[in-house]
C-alpha cells in the first residue's frame, strides 16, 4: 500500500496571505522567524567574524528568512524554492531589494560546489521524502568550514499531537496533510545525515512555542494571535534547530545517495 504523500502544492495559493493572515499555519512561520532570525545572525556573526558573506536559504518559500537576513545586511542572500508564486511574494516583500531568488528543485540544487559560506534549510526537511539526499546537497554547495543551519520537527507522538492534530483544530485553514508524522526527524538520523555528508554537527536547540502568549480567544476564533512568540529550549520534543559544519581539511568520498 503506498503511503500518503505530503501535499507542498497548498503554498501555491497563498499570495500575499504569506505576510497577512492569521487564520492560516502560514501566520505560526512569521511568528518563528521571529526567533530563527537572531539565532541565525548570533551562529553567523560569531563564526566568521564578517557579514561579507554568501548565503543561500533553500526552500525559501515566501521569503520570510532570506528577507529578513537581507535587511539585516547580514550576507548577500540566494533563495531557492520550487513554487514560482511562493518566490514572486517573496521579491514583492524584499524591502531591499537585494535578494536573488531562483526557482529550483532542492534535491539537485542549481549551484556550483563549495559557492556559499551558509546554507539555511528552515522548515523544509520534513516536507521533502528523502532529506539526507537535500542535506547531502547543501553540503555539496557549502564551502569547507560554512555552516548548515536547519530546523525541522521531531518523529514522536507529542510532535505528531501538536504539530498536525492541535494545529488542525486551533488554525482556521489548515491544509489536510500539510505535514505527515512519518516524515518528521528524529534529531539523531538528522546528524546521521550531517555526518554522511560531511556536516560535523555543531549544536541542536529545541524550540517551542510560548502557549502563554496564546490568548483563550484564538482557541475559539481559530486564529494565530499577532501576539504569539517562540523561545528557544533544552528540550527537542516538538521541534529543534541545528548548526553543522563542514569539514575544512578532511574530503571524503560520499557515496551517493538514491533519489
Amino acid at each position: 500500500m503506498r503511503p500518503r504523500e505530503i501535499d507542498n502544492t497548498i503554498y501555491e495559493a497563498y499570495g500575499d496571505r504569506w505576510y497577512t493572515a492569521f487564520d492560516d499555519p502560514v501566520a505560526i512561520l512569521r511568528a518563528e522567524t521571529r526567533v530563527k532570525i537572531p539565532w541565525i545572525i548570533g551562529k553567523l556573526d560569531g563564526h566568521f567574524g564578517h557579514r561579507d558573506l554568501q548565503l543561500l536559504d533553500v526552500g525559501c518559500g515566501g521569503g520570510f528568512v532570506s528577507n529578513a537576513l537581507s535587511a539585516h545586511g547580514i550576507a548577500q542572500v540566494t533563495g531557492i524554492d520550487l513554487s514560482p508564486s511562493s518566490l514572486d511574494v517573496a521579491r514583492r516583500w524584499d524591502r531591499t531589494a537585494r535578494v536573488n531568488y531562483v526557482i529550483g528543485d532542492a534535491y539537485h540544487l542549481p549551484m556550483a560546489d563549495s559557492s556559499f559560506d551558509c546554507v539555511t534549510a528552515l522548515d523544509v526537511l520534513e516536507h521533502v521524502e528523502n532529506p539526507a539526499l537535500v542535506i547531502k546537497e547543501c553540503a555539496r554547495v557549502l564551502r569547507p568550514g560554512g555552516l548548515f543551519l536547519f530546523q525541522t520537527l521531531n518523529r514522536n507522538w507529542v510532535a505528531g499531537l501538536v504539530g498536525i492534530k492541535f494545529i488542525e483544530w486551533f488554525v482556521r485553514n489548515t491544509a489536510p496533510d500539510m505535514h505527515l508524522l512519518r516524515m518528521f526527524i528524529k534529531p539523531a538520523e538528522l546528524t546521521r545525515y550531517c555526518e554522511d555528508s560531511g556536516l560535523r554537527m555543531q549544536e541542536i536547540t529545541g524550540i517551542r512555542p510560548r502557549f502563554s502568549t496564546i490568548p483563550l480567544k484564538s482557541y475559539f476564533e481559530r486564529v494565530v494571535p499577532e501576539q504569539l512568540e517562540f523561545q528557544l529550549t533544552r528540550s527537542r520534543l516538538l521541534a529543534y534547530m541545528g548548526c553543522a559544519q563542514k569539514e575544512r581539511d578532511v574530503y571524503r568520498a560520499l557515496q551517493p545517495l538514491d533519489h
